[in-house]
């Protein structure tokens, strides 16, 4: 469901890892909730952070 808020910015996700897409649209949705960011700045910021997260898990 969190997906489908985040349809339109579908090529901004395409090439990542399907575990980074997964985390950085969760990220992205709670950005949303918590923060005043558009859903591209959530998004964008919610890629950034999977990032990280995913570099952070591979050590």
């Amino acid at each position: 469901m969190m997906k489908e808020i985040f349809n339109e910015f579908e090529a901004d996700l395409q090439n990542l890892k399907p575990k980074v897409r997964e985390k950085a649209i969760e990220i992205a949705a709670a950005l949303l909730t918590k923060n005043n960011y558009t859903r591209r700045d959530a998004l964008k910021e919610g890629i950034r952070q999977a990032e990280e997260w995913f570099l952070d898990l591979e050590g």
